[in-house]
């Protein structure tokens, strides 16, 4: 259970009356980003209030009425979900650069330079961030805030979200080892054994992996994996 003073205050206008409930902000980031969360761990007291600071309780037959229901997690979702969010400067500093490090490690994992079929390394993505003055919300999902960047960023750089397709082929005694890795990193399109025993396979991944993936499967087969890109 998080600490009141590390709580935010979530609050929502419904039916004319203030729902206020003290939450970790993360827990809000989470939710906001369309993510299931368990908020019994997440919540500072089990209690709606109508002002959170003042700690003016709302009786459970209100909220019955208000809600249809008296479940203070169902309401503290609803809240969360529909309402806003009341941080301090600092919390939303925090929760900002972790927003950021979220949207900077999206771009890395599925955007290329078209010019050289190459991932943008992150720290280039960060410095673009900066150059164009891109506002990070801390409560908008990641994903939803990449394309507006990426707007921003292609006067400066060559980019663009894309998946792409990668053969592998390994002997076939490192299958166990890299077969989980490969379903991990993407979707795997087509696979076959050779008469030797080899093991190969085509699988579609996000473009910004193609280099890590082809370094972890080299590491895991102590370099005995084969990558190439398919045109």
């Amino acid at each position: 259970m998080v600490r009141v003073e590390d709580a935010v205050v979530a609050r929502l206008v419904h039916g004319g009356n203030h729902f206020e409930v003290l939450v970790d902000p993360a827990a809000v980031q989470a939710i906001k980003d369309g993510k299931t969360l368990d908020l019994h761990d997440h919540l500072a007291q089990d209690q709606i209030y109508k002002d959170a600071r003042k700690g003016d309780k709302i009786s459970e037959e209100f909220l019955e009425k208000q809600f249809h229901t008296s479940d203070v997690y169902a309401i503290a979702l609803e809240i969360i979900q529909k309402g806003e969010v009341q941080v301090t400067t600092e919390q939303r500093r925090t929760l900002a650069e972790a927003k950021r490090r979220q949207i900077v490690d999206y771009i890395a994992r599925n955007a290329i330079n078209p010019q050289t079929n190459a991932p943008h390394p992150p720290a280039r993505i960060s410095a673009a961030m900066e150059e164009v003055k891109f506002h990070v919300d801390p409560f908008r999902p990641a994903e939803a805030q990449v394309e507006e960047l990426l707007q921003r960023l292609r006067p400066l750089m060559p980019i663009r979200l894309e998946r792409v397709k990668m053969r592998v082929h390994v002997p076939g005694q490192y299958y166990p080892r890299i077969i989980g890795e490969l379903r991990a990193a993407g979707k795997v399109l087509s696979e076959e054994w050779g008469t030797d025993g080899s093991f190969g396979c085509v699988l579609e991944i996000p473009g910004g992996l193609q280099q890590d993936l082809a370094e972890r499967l080299r590491a895991r087969t102590k370099g005995a994996a084969e990558t190439g890109m398919v045109k």
